[in-house]
């Protein structure tokens, strides 16, 4: 980073070309975004939706390859239907805690430990893009703290409906949990099928 006219900028060579760009102000989350990689923030990705005639096509070229005719009456709508499905099976992607808690955190003065059992879960392998499910069970030890019921199951939701693995997915529910309402100890034991 180097400041020049009261303009903090990045230098970047590329094939031997110096590139300088404007660093934003402040760092708004889209320093790492692959739509935003330029750092031109004055566009939007698109939305997930908008992705879908490519994904529909991906399911195409999937069904072909499988040695299916894509075009035949019981497959003419499957290519779309996928990729909605997809798109639903991993909507955790639009979701951020702060959304899905919706400052439903309380203060309580209590430390008994607060336990919500059995959720279901339901998420998709990363490494072969197949279902896994299951039940998930949180328990914490509040101080001063303490989340609506309710919104265990919605940050549960919103991890295991991302590609996933079990072992991140029990971290990332703890951490959830951590830093919605600060307790003294969090545990999170995921069954999974």
């Amino acid at each position: 980073m180097k400041e020049l006219n009261g303009v903090t900028s990045q230098v970047v060579e590329k094939n031997g070309a110096v590139i300088v760009k404007k660093k934003p102000e402040k760092d708004n989350g889209h320093e790492n975004c692959t739509f935003h990689h330029d750092l031109e923030l004055d566009h939007r990705p698109p939305t997930r939706e908008a992705l879908l005639p490519d994904m529909a096509n991906s399911y195409r070229l999937l069904l072909t390859g499988l040695g299916e005719d894509p075009t035949r009456d019981g497959l003419l709508k499957t290519p779309e239907r996928a990729a909605k499905a997809m798109l639903f099976f991993t909507k955790g992607y639009d979701q951020s805690l702060e959304e899905v808690l919706n400052n439903a955190i309380f203060d309580e003065d209590t430390d008994e430990m607060v336990v919500v059992k059995d959720i279901e879960m339901f998420s998709m392998c990363e490494h072969h893009l197949v279902p896994f499910y299951g039940k998930v069970s949180i328990g914490y030890l509040p101080q001063g703290k303490i989340l609506g019921l309710s919104k265990l199951a919605r940050i549960v939701e919103i991890f295991s409906r991302r590609l996933q693995v079990q072992e991140r997915l029990t971290k990332q529910i703890a951490v959830a949990v951590t830093q919605a309402v600060r307790p003294a100890g969090v545990a999170v034991v995921i069954e999974g099928v």
